[in-house]
């Protein structure tokens, strides 16, 4: 089971979204163990204030450190990993959402207002974006995330191959799929699809990822490729063995050579 717990002023943006569908059933199937833990808790003043001015001036306010400090350092555990959703965090990728399915305890820290006391971040062990847009808080951001890991979890689905053919899997987008009616509107499935010959299917749709992946994200076969390049012949050639290489020929004698 993986516990997640969300540090947040508005656990209501995130409670009811993440009680349903594929989120929902993990919960209820005791694959996902998820809480929300609210800084203003933390707090000291009657208010339960867990914003205030920065310093240096600027527009709006700025959570402050000490809530968030003491809600962080009461769920942390040895094997917690705690999240921070940062603009300048590194861009969550669906290789992410798998190291991150394999861990035990997450902590998701949701950044509000104009953002939090620069002197918390310390306490992150990893800063993480959706990518290069600006968001209320961070609790639609943890919440994206968190369905993405959830789906990852052995016993979310009956089917545990059900993600392996998802698109960005193999670094390709996944390839077009179609249901009944067989002709909807004059347009036909393909009738390689219809074949039942399942080697054919499967050339068909690796075919067909390559062409969506060309069209609408070159950009993953540029990362393959450029990452293929980068690998140098030394470490291609790292486990060969001197029995892996030819054996030098042997100059053979001429006519002369072995005349005495």
């Amino acid at each position: 089971m993986l516990k997640v717990d969300v540090v947040t002023a508005f656990p209501d943006m995130l409670s009811a979204p993440l009680s349903q569908s594929i989120v929902g059933r993990a919960q209820k199937a005791k694959v996902l163990k998820l809480g929300f833990t609210n800084p203003r808790d933390f707090t000291d003043d009657k208010h339960h204030t867990l914003d205030d001015r920065p310093y240096g001036g600027g527009p709006g306010m700025l959570m402050k450190a000490e809530p968030l400090y003491r809600a962080i350092t009461k769920l942390r555990k040895k094997n917690s990993v705690v999240i921070l959703t940062s603009p300048r965090g590194q861009r969550f990728t669906q290789a992410l959402a798998k190291k991150l399915a394999k861990k035990k305890h997450l902590i998701f820290v949701c950044g509000h207002y104009e953002g939090i006391d620069e002197r918390i971040y310390p306490e992150m062990d990893m800063e993480v974006s959706l990518g290069d847009f600006i968001l209320t808080g961070g609790e639609l951001a943890s919440a994206v995330m968190i369905d993405a890991i959830t789906r990852l979890l052995p016993g979310t689905f009956k089917k545990q191959d059900v993600t392996a053919s998802e698109s960005f899997e193999g670094g390709l987008l996944e390839a077009p799929q179609y249901t009944r009616p067989e002709v909807w509107r004059g347009k036909r499935v393909p009738q390689v699809l219809l074949s039942g010959h399942h080697k054919q299917m499967e050339a068909w749709k690796r075919e067909k990822a390559l062409e969506l992946t060309k069209k609408y994200r070159p950009d993953l076969l540029e990362a393959q490729t450029a990452f293929k390049a980068s690998v140098k012949p030394s470490v291609k050639n790292k486990g060969k063995t001197k029995a892996d290489k030819p054996a030098a020929k042997t100059p053979q004698k001429t006519k002369k050579q072995t005349k005495k």
